[in-house]
């Protein structure tokens, strides 16, 4: 690993003033499961980590919703009273991540802004898009647990499990720089690869923190949060949904369905929530909205099987929520 300087600052004004000098060489560290095996394979080289587990790591009540401080450990999140009650999906996806040893080191903030888990990314002997190179390797090579929607040019998966509940419940971000705060909605922070932004996974800049997740007045959701992986033990999920669903008595209202693991940002499947809204939930009703949740999806040449994994998931998540029995 390669020396760097390491600032420890005392609260979040600290934290951002460290960030801003030479932003480019300063990474912000908090559980460090990402980061520090990035730095341990030559992936990601900073002069200079900048500490932020002495960010804001409480649950406080804000306009009917909660803000969720970004330092939070991923245990405290999947066990907290008022984010089980108010968001079920979110604590959820929490208790879905990695190992107990994982989830009391890992942080709201390092989850959601995680790098890439491409194994070509991880390795420091090929150079894709990525990191500066002119190419993905994942087309002609291996690709099974990468993108089926998205279109490349980069076809990651995006890593992080709260980005899912995160956006389906309509999250605000709060970014903190020396130019002040900005409030970003969750389904806005995430970005596409594009020829121009290909480097990046979401709008954060270098000098920036995530400081808190503000999660609005839930309503009378009823909620659903599947995810698939081949084991039960610490796996990458192979594809995962959150189902959120506003009833009229038998009748879907109205319905928010996102997927996790089958593209770069945590995907919307618009279609789906059409195909139930106005409908009563039975199986034949979610198969078909998972259906059309996959309409569109362009496997790569190994991961055509994530396609039915993904309706899979979906149609559990709606029946899930509608608190009807999942096979």
């Amino acid at each position: 690993m390669k020396p760097f300087a390491y600032v420890n600052p005392a609260n979040e004004k600290e934290a951002v003033a460290a960030l801003s000098k030479e932003h480019e060489k300063s990474m912000p560290i908090g559980g460090g499961q990402d980061l520090l095996a990035r730095m341990k394979d030559y992936v990601t080289e900073p002069d200079r980590v900048v500490n932020v587990k002495n960010l804001d790591a409480t649950v406080t009540h804000v306009s009917g919703g909660l803000r969720i401080g970004s330092a939070m450990k991923m245990v405290d999140v999947a066990e907290h009273a008022e984010i089980g009650r108010m968001y079920p999906a979110v604590a959820a996806a929490a208790l879905e991540v990695g190992t107990p040893q994982i989830r009391n080191q890992g942080t709201v903030g390092g989850n959601v802004n995680q790098r890439p888990r491409c194994w070509y990314f991880r390795n420091e002997e090929f150079i894709c898009y990525k990191k500066g190179g002119n190419r993905c390797f994942t087309p002609e090579c291996e690709n099974q647990f990468h993108a089926i929607f998205g279109d490349g040019p980069s076809y990651i998966v995006h890593p992080s499990s709260l980005a899912v509940p995160f956006v389906a419940y309509d999250a605000t971000f709060r970014l903190l720089s020396p130019r002040g705060e900005r409030m970003v909605k969750a389904a806005d922070y995430f970005t596409m690869p594009t020829k121009e932004n290909v480097k990046r996974e979401n709008v954060l800049e270098p000098d920036e923190l995530l400081t808190h997740v503000i999660l609005p007045a839930p309503g009378a959701l009823k909620s659903g949060h599947y995810e698939v992986r081949y084991k039960t033990s610490h796996d990458w999920p192979i594809a995962f949904a959150t189902v959120l669903l506003s009833m009229n008595g038998s009748s879907v209202q109205g319905a928010r369905i996102v997927m996790g693991a089958v593209a770069p940002v945590p995907w919307r499947a618009q279609a789906a929530e059409q195909a139930l809204t106005g409908k009563t939930v039975t199986p034949e009703t979610a198969a078909a909205a998972a259906e059309a949740a996959l309409k569109g999806a362009e496997p790569l040449s190994r991961n055509a099987y994530k396609v039915q994994v993904a309706k899979t998931a979906v149609e559990r998540a709606i029946l899930q929520a509608a608190g009807l029995p999942v096979a």
